[in-house]
Order: C-alpha cells, then sequence, then structure tokens
C-alpha cells in the first residue's frame, strides 16, 4: 500500500524500479487534479481566472480525452469512447472546452474516473506485452514512434501543466490553496 499525503494522494515510491516510479508519479498527478476537483458544484467547475476560458471542468474533460487518446488510440489503436467519436470536431476544434460547462459535476468527473480506470488497464497491458519499451501502434507521419515509456512521462508532463492551471482556477473560486 502506497503512503498517502493529507489530501489522499498516493505518494511515488521512493525507490521503485522505472515502471513502479513512472506509474507513481502519473497516479500522483491525477490525484493532484481530482483534489483540486472535489467538492465543487458547477458553478465552481466553471469558474474561469482573468481573461482565460480554461476551467476546472474544462480540465476534467481536456484529461479524460487525453488519457483515451493516448492509452487507447495511441498505444493500442483501440477506437476512442464514443463521447469523442460522437463530437463534431471540424464545426469546433475546441469542443471539449467549450461543453464541459454544459455537463453535470458527476459526470464530468465519471468521464474523467472512467478514462483514467481504461488507461491503467490498458498501460497494464502493455507493461505485460513489451514492459516500457513497447512502442504503441500508432506513428507519426515520419514514421517515428513513442513507447509506452514516452507515453507514460507524456502524461505525467500533461498533468503537471494542467495542475496549474487547476491551482489557480481553485483558489479563484474559493481560496483553496496547496502544492
Amino acid at each position: 500500500m502506497a503512503n498517502v499525503d493529507e489530501q489522499g494522494r498516493p505518494e511515488p515510491p521512493f525507490a521503485g524500479d522505472e515502471a513502479s516510479t513512472l506509474l507513481g508519479f502519473l497516479d500522483y498527478q491525477r490525484a493532484t487534479l481530482e483534489w483540486k476537483c472535489s467538492g465543487l458544484e458547477a458553478d465552481g467547475l466553471r469558474a474561469t481566472v482573468a481573461v482565460s476560458s480554461m476551467t476546472l471542468g474544462g480540465l476534467l474533460k481536456h484529461l479524460a480525452f487525453i488519457e483515451d487518446w493516448w492509452c487507447a488510440r495511441w498505444l493500442h489503436g483501440r477506437d476512442l469512447q464514443t463521447v469523442w467519436t460522437a463530437a463534431d470536431w471540424d464545426a469546433d476544434p475546441d469542443w471539449i472546452w467549450h461543453t464541459a460547462g454544459e455537463e453535470s459535476p458527476e459526470r464530468l468527473r465519471a468521464l474523467w474516473s472512467e478514462s483514467v480506470s481504461r488507461s491503467r488497464s490498458l498501460v497494464a497491458e502493455a507493461l505485460a506485452d513489451g514492459g516500457l519499451e513497447r512502442p504503441a501502434v500508432r506513428s507519426w507521419p515520419d514514421g517515428n514512434t513513442p513507447s509506452l515509456r514516452w507515453i507514460l512521462v507524456h502524461l505525467i508532463e500533461e498533468y503537471a501543466r494542467h495542475n496549474g492551471h487547476a491551482d489557480l482556477l481553485r483558489e479563484s473560486v474559493d481560496g483553496q490553496t496547496g502544492e
């Protein structure tokens, strides 16, 4: 059992192997987003800061998509969840951000949680089938293919970047601060 901090976030292992360390840091970043979005009703998840249109609800929806994009689509070549394929991306490339305010807090949290759960399963499957060196099924147009290791580091970076946004947004809603 991992140690947890005062916000209930699992601490990454201090002396784990590479996969455990990467997954530990990814889970810590996921738990940070969950903490920053916890306990808020719709108005709190729709709040913006300054001139930005970014919201905590938008972050939940965006990161749910990012989980599915990298772990299902890129890593395994599987279909995205219907919520993503049913969207009219041509009409609104920022559909995720613009529609998050129309979703209930429960729906946003469930969408994110389901995407994280699916990603954990898909990552475990990839670890069992080649480890961190396992290449993704998809490649960039130049032929380069990211490894599972690259995808995990990218997910950590994506969460860390957006958790900085979440800090500012949460503080603007109710003054809650912390890491």
